[in-house]
């Protein structure tokens, strides 16, 4: 079955960010090699440590000594994940690359159909999400949530529960490495190159141990990029509210004139309360209104210093390490 996916051997190179992944990159490696290794394909593997505190760092050497084709790339420093993402995808050099988590959740298992999806001649598979049903609340309505409004307000489409697990043909991946925003959403950023796409349905696999390390704060992180990388809505709410309040302003003068053209103006009391009331909410949106331009700014800050994305440690390959010890 394997044989007939391709008529010859391809480059593939699978793309794995770990951030104190120790207790469970090992067994996360065994079951990958279970399943490529009988397929028809010359891979190679790249492990990105994403400044790792605990001892996933020996971890990664112990597989690069047991696995030719791995090489593990240690950043200085932890970036985030689609940082390490980035610096793996800017390592790999093949047909095809496909990006995936090394904590179990990607089941590697799809790696197949994904494989035979490409020689189809699509030249990115997106691995979507099915969430299910024994899942948390939050985490479903929180998901569903997000893909909603992105979705309503940007103008690059992306499908409701797709995350980092795909495979990249090597033309998109070339696309994908001339955009070098700090701020990377790369969800968004494959969704707006357009290449012929299709998705693959898949059910998350539970954790090989431990726990997930993308905090509510990296979540929230992570969804101001999206937002802000392709969306101008915010900035237009701001004018329309802008607009709203100067009409709001127009017929209240006109409403004070009318007293005055009909000799009313003694029934004209101050409001304080009204005032008041007016004078907060105008004073919050305002508020509101500067911060939101305030990110802008700031985002447009962090982008015209053009520090790199990443910076890395040490890059250790098999090769590598086989010269040290003769």
């Amino acid at each position: 079955m394997a044989s007939e996916l391709v008529p010859h051997p391809s480059q593939v190179a699978i793309v794995i960010p770990v951030f104190n992944e120790e207790t469970v990159v090992a067994a996360f490696h065994q079951r990958l090699r279970a399943v490529i290794d009988p397929l028809p394909y010359s891979f190679s593997i790249y492990y990105i440590n994403d400044g790792s505190t605990d001892g996933t760092q020996v971890v990664l050497e112990a597989l690069v000594e047991s696995d030719s084709r791995v090489t593990v790339v240690e950043l200085s420093r932890n970036f985030g994940h689609q940082a390490a993402l980035t610096a793996g995808l800017d390592q790999a050099e093949a047909e095809w690359v496909i990006s995936m988590d090394g904590d179990g959740e990607h089941p590697p298992e799809l790696i197949p159909e994904m494989l035979a999806l490409a020689a189809q001649g699509y030249e990115v598979v997106l691995a979507q999400r099915q969430e299910p049903q024994q899942a948390g609340w939050f985490k479903r309505w929180s998901s569903e949530a997000f893909y909603r409004l992105i979705n309503r307000i940007a103008s690059t489409p992306i499908p409701p529960g797709v995350s980092d697990f795909r495979l990249l043909q090597r033309r998109a991946v070339a696309a994908l490495r001339q955009m070098r925003e700090y701020h990377r959403f790369l969800r968004g950023m494959v969704g707006w190159m357009g290449f012929r796409t299709v998705i693959l349905p898949y059910t998350p696999a539970p954790r090989l141990g431990g726990h997930s390390h993308y905090s509510l704060q990296k979540m929230l992180r992570l969804a101001f990029n999206a937002i802000f990388s392709f969306s101008l809505v915010p900035l237009y709410i701001g004018i329309s509210l802008g607009g709203v309040f100067l009409l709001l302003a127009l017929l209240e003068a006109l409403y004070v004139l009318s007293f005055w053209l009909t000799g009313r103006q003694a029934s004209l009391a101050p409001g304080w309360s009204s005032l008041m009331f007016v004078l907060l909410f105008v004073g919050g949106s305002l508020m509101i209104m500067l911060g939101i331009i305030g990110l802008y700014v700031g985002y447009i800050f962090q982008e015209v210093k053009e520090r790199p994305i990443y910076l890395i440690r040490q890059v250790i390959s098999h090769s590598q390490s086989s010269r040290q010890n003769s």
